[in-house]
């Protein structure tokens, strides 16, 4: 499961921000006199964690749980944090269930359970200050 983060370069003006990022990404992969219009980064992987999938493909993904890829926002982004943080001060795990399925790893809650959400809470809040939401776009996309 990834959560990326991408950026539209906007190339104009030419000696703006982005225009200068954009031509210097483009020198660094050989493409010099190119556009590179976009840039993307892993923000965020985790593996089995799938209490936090089915949040996505409940709250994100309109129950469909098709490996697609699926815009976030900030707002999805800052509720998933606050339910986890919710779930842990409360030990509280029906507010993020685990679900069973082929390839989803355990279903039990145990010290794994608790590991993803914390991680994952810290992550959120580690991934919005990495990529602040007024210049990154964010998008969920799930592989099993």
């Amino acid at each position: 499961m990834y959560l990326n983060a991408k950026r539209y370069l906007w190339t104009f003006p030419e000696n703006g921000e982005d225009a200068v990022a954009a031509k210097a990404i483009a020198e660094l992969l050989g493409l010099s006199g190119k556009r590179v219009k976009q840039v993307e980064a892993e923000a965020m992987y985790w593996r089995k964690a799938n209490a936090i999938h089915k949040w996505f493909v409940d709250n994100v993904q309109e129950g469909t749980d098709d490996c697609g890829n699926y815009a976030v926002s900030k707002e999805q982004l800052e509720e998933l944090r606050e339910l986890i943080l919710e779930a842990i001060e409360t030990k509280n795990s029906t507010l993020l269930p685990p679900t069973s399925g082929f390839f989803f790893g355990s279903d039990k809650v145990d010290d794994y359970y608790w590991d993803d959400l914390s991680t994952t809470a810290s992550g959120i809040t580690k991934m919005l200050e990495d990529f602040p939401p007024e210049q990154w776009e964010y998008e969920y996309h799930s592989s099993w």
